[in-house]
């Protein structure tokens, strides 16, 4: 006779962190998402997957791009591109590149980063575009954006220019910048300079237009955005300690209104949020039921070391929930997964760990499937059950 398993939820575990509601910020964006990079918590989310037009914002994925076509081979930093007419014809934000220009990989970057150049990133996109256009740039960007997992995203041109159906979510935003900061480190530091003056061109036009670089609040990233449709926007960056956070912000009404809401949300971030240690890896959190093993049971642990990110106020503990389908069928792995430690805290979205088995736990002999055996006959038969054997 079989015993089979059943789906339930056991434990309760008291962490010792905050089980206060984070006071909420109330944003004057139209859309919004703030993301904390280092525990992977969603801090705020308003209306993060709604696709609307990034302006300049999504020329992140024009230099996402080219730093991945940098790190293959397929573009060189010192490498002089051609300017076409196609790409000099722009106006707005620009690095005033004419048709006689040949412009190195680097300084285009730089054109796009600092200057938020239209012409720039489209002089970038045509190099890599399979077909040299433009046009065939963002069709390769919005595949990209697909394998990325940016799924409210469809671009029509490298730049932001406006046009029918270039669209970005906030949350596709904060996607593409957590991918940037992670993925290339080592470029992620021309986000944070404030001035790039190209060939002495326009000198008027040479500095950055991210309002929190000189403010020392640990802001170093990454691209502003306006068009009229959009209005004002920014994809930014702070890192203050160990943590770092990502914000999108759009829809606001001028530059000061910008400036003003991206240095409150940075401020609130670090201030109203706070990281903790929860747990240790190897440290015995709950216990699982064995099936036919030399022990009854199994110790679960996290397999790395856990921090969550709380609120500050009302010093307390919250319930967590350990959660198996159990009771887990020996043999058992020291570091297989077994379980979730499902969090809740109010205010922020549920977190869920897995948990792996301790040790190792070996099936059990003949005794032990002897004991197994005897137990489930208790179980179907024993007194007060609803079932009587016709045989012994």
């Amino acid at each position: 006779m079989r015993f089979h398993a059943l789906r339930f939820a056991v434990l309760a575990l008291a962490l010792g962190t905050t089980s206060a509601v984070a006071q909420t910020f109330d944003t004057r964006a139209t859309a919004a998402y703030v993301f904390d990079q280092t525990t992977g918590t969603v801090l705020l989310a308003k209306n993060e997957d709604a696709p609307l037009p990034p302006a300049s914002m999504s020329k992140l994925m024009t230099i996402y791009m080219a730093f991945e076509a940098i790190a293959d081979g397929r573009l060189v930093v010192d490498e002089l591109l051609p300017v076409s007419s196609e790409a000099a014809a722009y106006t707005g934000s620009s690095m005033f590149l004419d048709t006689t220009d040949r412009v190195s990989v680097e300084d285009l970057l730089r054109g796009v980063i600092v200057l938020s150049g239209n012409d720039a990133s489209a002089v970038l996109a045509e190099a890599l575009s399979p077909d040299g256009t433009e046009g065939g740039f963002a069709r390769m960007m919005t595949d990209r954006a697909r394998q990325l997992g940016m799924m409210n995203s469809t671009f029509t041109n490298s730049n932001g220019w406006p046009a029918a159906g270039h669209r970005m979510s906030m949350e596709d935003l904060g996607i593409l910048a957590d991918r940037i900061i992670t993925d290339y480190p080592t470029y992620y530091p021309l986000f944070a300079e404030t001035e790039f003056a190209f060939d002495g061109r326009v000198p008027s036009n040479s500095r950055n237009r991210n309002p929190l670089l000189t403010l020392g609040i640990g802001a170093d990233g990454l691209k502003t955005g306006h068009t009229q449709e959009a209005g004002y926007g920014l994809v930014g960056s702070a890192k203050q300690g160990d943590r770092r956070i990502i914000f999108v912000i759009t829809g606001l009404d001028t530059q000061a209104a910008r400036a003003e809401e991206s240095e409150r949300l940075v401020n609130w971030s670090f201030r109203q949020f706070a990281q903790k240690d929860v747990a240790r890896a190897g440290t015995r959190i709950a216990e699982a039921d064995v099936w036919m093993g030399d022990a009854p049971i199994v110790g679960l642990t996290v397999a790395e070391d856990v921090s969550l990110l709380v609120p500050i106020l009302n010093q307390g503990s919250v319930d967590a929930e350990v959660v198996y389908t159990g009771p887990i069928e020996a043999p058992i792995e020291a570091g297989q997964p077994l379980a979730e430690l499902v969090i809740s805290l109010d205010g922020l979205p549920e977190k869920r760990l897995p948990l792996v088995a301790e040790t190792d736990v070996a099936r059990g002999g003949f005794s032990t499937r002897l004991r197994t055996a005897a137990l489930v006959l208790w179980q179907k038969y024993g007194p007060g059950a609803d079932e009587v054997p016709e045989e012994a």
